[in-house]
């Protein structure tokens, strides 16, 4: 029997032969964990979203705050306000030295509200912040601040009063210079 082609004998393989494809493509499956990365930028995109809300909501609402009062005003407002006491020595003089303390502390740095007399006394000596004659004044104002405090010594008014202006001549001594503008330098009265 001759050899023939089986191709031609049969057509349906012949069909076949001739209808061959390439291999497809590998198919994408799905891990699963892409509903975690959606999520997560979900909830970044939301949290930035907030953060700006809340930004923009606290600019809106925001008073603008004072600016923060000096020292040596604060200081003066104080003294005046103390003078209310000047009828009770121990509170008055508490109030004076107390004071005076917290405006070199704020003032210079000093830690005079946390030491004795004689311990503030003693930082102050190394220190030039303050001139001699100060140190002196100061000096002889914290002992007598002491006397009443601790030693049951009870002042007259002119004596409280003393004491009020030793206070007050301290802090108008040490406060800074004010810093004025080219405008308010003209402005400005000039002495006679």
């Amino acid at each position: 029997m001759p050899v023939t082609n089986q191709a031609a004998a049969s057509p349906s393989l012949a069909a076949n032969v001739n209808d061959i494809r390439d291999i497809k493509p590998p198919v994408q499956i799905a891990s699963g964990w892409e509903w975690l990365w959606w999520a997560l930028g979900a909830f970044v995109l939301g949290a930035v979203l907030f953060a700006l809300w809340k930004w923009w909501r606290r600019k809106q609402t925001e008073v603008h705050a004072a600016p923060p009062i000096p020292a040596h005003v604060r200081a003066k407002q104080k003294l005046l306000e103390a003078l209310a006491l000047i009828a009770q020595p121990k509170p008055f003089v508490i109030a004076v030295s107390d004071i005076a303390r917290g405006y070199l502390e704020e003032r210079f740095e000093f830690h005079a509200p946390e030491r004795t007399t004689e311990e503030f006394l003693y930082e102050l000596q190394n220190t030039d912040r303050l001139t001699r004659d100060q140190k002196e004044n100061l000096g002889e104002f914290l002992q007598s601040c002491d006397l009443v405090k601790f030693a049951k010594y009870e002042p007259r008014e002119p004596e409280l009063r003393d004491l009020h202006g030793a206070a007050l001549r301290l802090v108008e001594e040490t406060e800074p210079p004010e810093v004025q503008s080219p405008e308010s330098r003209v402005r400005s009265p000039q002495p006679a």
